[in-house]
């Protein structure tokens, strides 16, 4: 085999494997989490996708409806690299049908957020809790989780900023 070529084939498998890399570390793979942090089974079972896609029927057999945030972004201020942050973002169904959060997906595996999985009736309120992992993470960080439901904008971004010194 031409010298030449085996290093054009070495060298594509290297940028494959350095993609699926950061695939899996950037969050975008549904298994990040489980192997960045171990939370989690590994990623979605058959079962959970049904269950997923469920919800999702749901929502859009309902009504549309109204959100409103208090807040819909945070700064975290200065926090040291390791530390894990988390905050609530406050919301009211200010709709005049129920409203279901069907999923709330962050932009990053470093970022867990957790919503209610009952119905909120008008006039009602909850919160999204959104965590943040700050170890590996050093610098400037814009974060972003997208929430999907029954109210007239499908989904609606929230996020936060945060300065992360290293140890």
């Amino acid at each position: 085999m031409n010298p030449q070529l085996k290093t054009i084939l070495l060298t594509v498998l290297t940028l494959s494997v350095f993609a699926i890399a950061l695939v899996e570390l950037s969050g975008v793979s549904s298994t990040a989490l489980f192997n960045k942090y171990g939370i989690g089974d590994g990623g979605h079972t058959h079962e959970d996708e049904k269950l997923v896609d469920k919800r999702k029927e749901e929502v859009k057999a309902m009504p549309k409806t109204q959100i409103s945030f208090d807040d819909t972004k945070h700064n975290f201020g200065t926090i040291t690299e390791g530390e894990v942050v988390k905050h609530a973002y406050h919301f009211k169904n200010t709709g005049t049908n129920p409203l279901l959060i069907s999923n709330a997906v962050a932009s990053c595996g470093c970022t867990v957020p957790s919503y209610p999985k009952e119905p909120i009736p008008p006039g009602g309120e909850g919160e999204i809790v959104v965590e943040f992992n700050s170890t590996n993470r050093p610098g400037q960080q814009n974060k972003n989780v997208l929430v999907y439901s029954n109210a007239q904008e499908e989904a609606i971004s929230i996020g936060f900023t945060v300065e992360v010194k290293e140890k």
